[in-house]
């Protein structure tokens, strides 16, 4: 197995056109479970830990470019504030030691259904930036998720960053395991409430092929709340509403059977999370819309 360190992001992006089949490294909290497990074996490793050009973020107008290696232990500590949908979910990652070296990147480039930053990024309305020696363009979360572990990057690209909007309103995620922590999700749920355009955010994650937005349940949601005037003076949602919500939510997902839990599980438990994570962020919203 070869093993290509470039110093900069120039420098990866020449060997990534060389060596199109060399596998990215950064936190390496997935590919190296991968390799221990010997359920794949590439032929070159492309460590990125030293190009400094993905380890920072920055804000730019309204949107926080978050570098592709920048850990989950400085979105928590650094962009709580900014982008709390995904500082919750980065809280949920693993123990300390991984939050400290995974990365929203590498999370992306894995692109598994159960992946935790997922359903945050496709509410938050994020985009993915990726770089090649050829240029860069941008790939809109809704479209980087093409089946089980696919995502939308050519052979020689690389995520660079992701850019999400600054959250104006609340912001939740939620999962369920089959323990406290450091735990695959069983099923898992996103919010977010978009008042300037009197709009709603909802996903699912490890309850389909791919992470995926309850484009069903956001509409319906979205109309409830413009058609009561609830945007412009919030009152407590009715439980008939919260309910309906938690029931289109279920409907979005194509879960499966496993060890983890079952289809049926899934489902229900979906719709408890959005019921929940919904209220949780009605709650806020008085308060902190900007």
């Amino acid at each position: 197995m070869d093993f290509l360190r470039p110093d900069s992001l120039a420098e990866a992006l020449a060997l990534k056109a060389q060596r199109p089949d060399a596998v990215p490294i950064a936190g390496g909290t997935d590919v190296m479970v991968e390799l221990n497990f010997d359920h794949r074996r590439p032929a070159t490793l492309l460590d990125l830990t030293r190009v400094e050009d993905l380890r920072t973020w920055d804000v730019d107008g309204g949107s926080v470019r978050v570098g592709a290696g920048v850990p989950y232990t400085r979105i928590i500590e650094e962009l709580g504030d900014r982008l709390p949908g995904l500082a919750m979910a980065s809280r949920t990652v693993g123990s300390p030691q991984i939050r400290n070296r995974g990365t929203v990147g590498g999370n992306l480039g894995a692109a598994s259904p159960a992946g935790d930053t997922h359903p945050v990024l496709l509410v938050a309305d994020a985009v993915v930036e990726v770089a090649s020696t050829r240029g860069t363009r941008r790939i809109a979360a809704t479209d980087f998720y093409l089946g089980v572990k696919r995502n939308a990057l050519e052979p020689d690209e690389l995520i660079t960053s992701v850019r999400l909007p600054a959250a104006r309103a609340p912001q939740q995620f939620a999962k369920v395991g089959t323990r406290n922590a450091m735990v695959i999700a069983v099923c898992s749920f996103a919010v977010a409430l978009h008042p300037e355009q009197r709009r709603v955010g909802a996903a699912v994650g490890s309850a389909a092929p791919t992470p995926r937005r309850a484009s069903a349940a956001e509409e319906f949601l979205s109309g409830e709340l413009t058609a009561t005037g609830q945007w412009e003076s919030p009152r407590p949602l009715p439980d008939s509403v919260k309910r309906r919500f938690g029931e289109l939510v279920a409907e979005a997902a194509s879960p499966i059977d496993d060890v983890r839990g079952s289809a049926a599980y899934r489902k229900h438990a979906l719709s408890v999370l959005a019921r929940r994570t919904l209220g949780w962020a009605w709650q806020d919203y008085p308060g902190k819309v900007a």
